[in-house]
């Protein structure tokens, strides 16, 4: 590992990240992501870094060689199921139900039309 691969690990430690080809088991030639011109010497230099709460939804990171680019480096995939939360808020408030049936009673009646009559005038 040179000075930026040092620098790149403390980085990730720092922040709370995992390099997440480093988790997976796989072939050398799929962890590889960069090639040189003479086809021979291979390096792994580009990375995927998530959160550690979020190990659990990484599920593979690997190369994918055959990717129509015209660069030097291969495509790096990770495939991922997120697992979200479940968020349960009350949007609906209790609602008071009023027995309306003491409201046959004329007196009852009578009365309630009085206080809201006196309320709302």
């Amino acid at each position: 590992m040179n000075d930026n691969g040092e620098r790149f690990a403390e980085l990730c430690a720092l922040k709370n990240l995992v390099i997440g080809g480093s988790i997976f088991p796989h072939k050398r030639i799929l962890k590889n992501t960069w090639v040189l011109l003479d086809s021979v010497t291979e390096n792994q230099i580009d990375h995927i870094c998530i959160k550690k709460k979020f190990i659990r939804s990484l599920q593979d990171v690997r190369v994918r060689r055959g990717a129509d680019v015209t660069s030097d480096h291969h495509l790096v995939v990770a495939s991922m199921q997120l697992m979200l939360k479940k968020n349960w808020k009350e949007t609906t408030l209790c609602r008071v139900k009023y027995d309306v049936r003491c409201l046959r009673i004329t007196s009852v009646r009578e009365e309630f039309g009085l206080q809201m009559k006196n309320k709302f005038s």
